[in-house]
Order: C-alpha cells, then structure tokens, then sequence
C-alpha cells in the first residue's frame, strides 16, 4: 500500500523483506531478501537508499543507531521510533510529559507483579516492553495464580511492564503526520473495535465525540509527535473512560491499520502522507471525504478463493472499496480490508460489514452483528 501511494509520488522503492512472497514483496520492484535484525544485512542494504522507513517496528534500535551514525537518514529516527519499540521507554517519557497513561511499574519477577495487582486491585495488565503486537505479549491477569506467564521465555532486554486494568468504554486512534521540517497534520479521531487484540473495524470520525474531546484527542497526538521528534506517521492508540477521558495505550510510528480507512475515505491517504513527510514534502489535506467512513478487516475464514468472492461483495455494492493483501489464507490473519462511505452511520456500517462477512464466510444474523462491534 505504502508502494501504491509512491507511484504518484515518482518514488522509487527498495524493500528488504524476510521472505520473496511477502505481500509487499509480491508487488514492489526491487527486492532484496535479508533479516531485518542482522546488523550487516541491513547496512548493506541501506547503501542503495536515500532515506529509510519502514513498515513495522521490529528493527533493532542498535542497528538504525549505527545506520545514523554512518550518515543514512532513517526516518523516524531511533530516538524517536524506541518509544514505539519499548513500552516501558514510552511509558517512562509519556509519564515525565504529563501524558495521561494508566498507572504502570516496570516489575522485575512475578512477586514484584504480584504485588502491583495487590496494590491496584485485579485484573491488571502485562506487557512485555518489546516485541508485541495484535495482542501477542500482553495479558489480562485476574489473580495472582496467573503472574508467571509473562515471565517464561522473556527474551534477553525484555521487562515486564504491569499496568492498571482501564474500563474503558471504546478505544479510538488518533493518526498525525509530521515532516522533519515541522509541519504537522491531524487525521479525524476514529473509533477502533478490537478482539483479541487484532484490530476488527475503525469508524471515522468517532461517533459521538464532542469537538472539544476530539481536538484534545489530536492535541495530544500532536504534542507526542512533536516532542518526539517523529518523522512520518504516528499512531496513537487511545481509550476512553466512561467520563470521557482518555488514557494512551500504544504508540505506532508506521502506516497503521487503524489508519487504512484513509486510502479511500480520506483527500490524502496515511500511507502518502507518511512519504512527504519521509521525503519532507509539504503534508496533505488529511480531511475525510465523506461524513462517515467505516473500514472492516478481512481476517482469514473459510473463504480461500478472496477474489472471487469479490463478485458477490461488487454487484451488491459498487461504492465498496476493498484492499486484498495477497497473503496465504489463515485463520484470523489480516488479508485485507473493506472500506464504505457515505452518510449514514449505520447504513455505511451494514455495508462494510457485508463485504466483510462474506469475504470472511460468516453468515450474518444479528448476534454476528454484535459480536462485530464489541456491543
């Protein structure tokens, strides 16, 4: 997606990809094959770029550090994006910012756990600092018979961060851009749906967010970006308290999955934004085309046959918008997403969730319907 939107740009794409059938392997030009963790790999990689993004975190902080020092402009750069790779480096600079978090300690074993669940009262929550993503390293521990699982197999470097558990009411993403110049730009705020941990469907803007929540929202997404010094995208994950105000969760510094509605649904689309900002070009109108922009994930069912399915999901609605990814079918694997736009909430929901169904294999009844929106 992030090479769709250099086309039009005039930009050329050099990706270092684990494996020769990754998706974005299967559609950018030059590819060369590599592990992104080996230090020599991706050096010698880098001498054939002018600038490097990239499209998940996993990079090792020591590895873009020797790419600074040897003059490669790596945006963002690893000062920046390590509060992106370490949860308990974000929570330690968010916490001295005055970003709102939920109350967190880095714990050494699981007595230190323990106790923290003792202090704050059950459930809590254990992440590993580095690492996780679509739920995987975290844990929703009820009781103190639970602690030990965040500890087996920790990687060397690795804490565990234990965190309050927040009842929050819904989750919402605020996505900003900021080119190295300083120009910043605010997506609307979007509610997001989880479950699992994976990201099931994003509607934009939040419904019913209050002007002055959602600026406040973006403010801070704002304010993080600045005093970060990110270049390119950045993704704040949110939740909401039943009061209405909002703690961070997660920080992304990538073209994120919350932000996907934005190819279709938004005048300028994450992905192209985040190379002007790479490249420093003057930002884009981040504004939505439409009052109501609902994007449902495709995760892997018994469909296997997605094009094909596509038959079905275009004749019954050719305002549908769909990205396939072409990945291998698994269960509950991302393999694309739908997008509708229009007017009405629920009637640009139903859509969204139609395609989304079909292309996944689930019949709809109304209990589907509920189980896709956390109600």
């Amino acid at each position: 997606m992030m090479d769709a939107a250099a086309i039009g740009l005039g930009v050329d794409v050099r990706l270092l990809s684990e494996a020769p059938d990754s998706s974005a392997a299967r559609v950018v030009h030059e590819v060369v094959l590599g592990d992104h963790t080996d230090e020599e790999t991706v050096a010698e990689f880098a001498r054939g770029c002018d600038v490097i993004t990239f499209d998940h975190e996993h990079v090792p902080t020591a590895i873009l550090q020797r790419l600074e020092a040897d003059g490669v402009a790596v945006r963002p750069g690893p000062a920046a994006l390590v509060h992106a790779q370490d949860k308990a480096v974000m929570r330690e600079r968010l916490t001295a910012m005055g970003i709102p978090c939920p109350t967190w300690r880095v714990v050494a074993d699981p007595a230190e756990l323990t106790a923290f669940g003792d202090e704050l009262g059950w459930p809590i929550i254990a992440k590993t600092s580095r690492g996780g993503y679509d739920g995987k390293g975290v844990w929703k521990l009820d009781s103190a018979a639970d602690v030990a699982a965040p500890f087996e197999g920790l990687a060397p470097g690795v804490q565990v961060v234990a965190e309050e558990f927040v009842p929050f009411v819904r989750e919402l993403s605020a996505l900003v851009v900021r080119s190295p110049s300083g120009q910043l730009v605010a997506y609307p705020v979007s509610e997001t749906v989880q479950r699992d941990g994976v990201c099931v469907e994003t509607t934009t803007p939040a419904p019913g967010m209050s002007e002055e929540q959602a600026i406040h929202a973006q403010g801070l997404a704002l304010r993080i970006a600045e005093e970060l010094g990110v270049t390119g995208l950045l993704a704040v994950e949110l939740m909401e308290r039943a009061d209405g105000t909002v703690v961070v969760n997660e920080l992304a510094m990538r073209p994120h999955n919350t932000g996907h509605w934005s190819i279709d649904g938004a005048v300028t689309s994450q992905f192209e934004n985040h190379l002007r900002a790479v490249l420093d070009l003057p930002l884009g109108d981040p504004g939505v085309r439409a009052p109501v922009t609902v994007m449902h994930n495709v995760l892997g069912g018994t469909v296997e046959d997605l094009p094909s399915a596509l038959l079905h999901c275009f004749a019954r609605d050719r305002r549908l918008k769909v990205q396939l990814y072409g990945k291998q079918v698994k269960p509950g694997r991302k393999v694309g997403h739908v997008t509708a736009y229009g007017h009405d909430l629920e009637e640009v929901r139903r859509r969204a969730r139609h395609a989304a169904n079909y292309l996944m294999g689930i019949e709809e009844t109304e209990e589907t319907d509920q189980e896709a929106t956390g109600d």
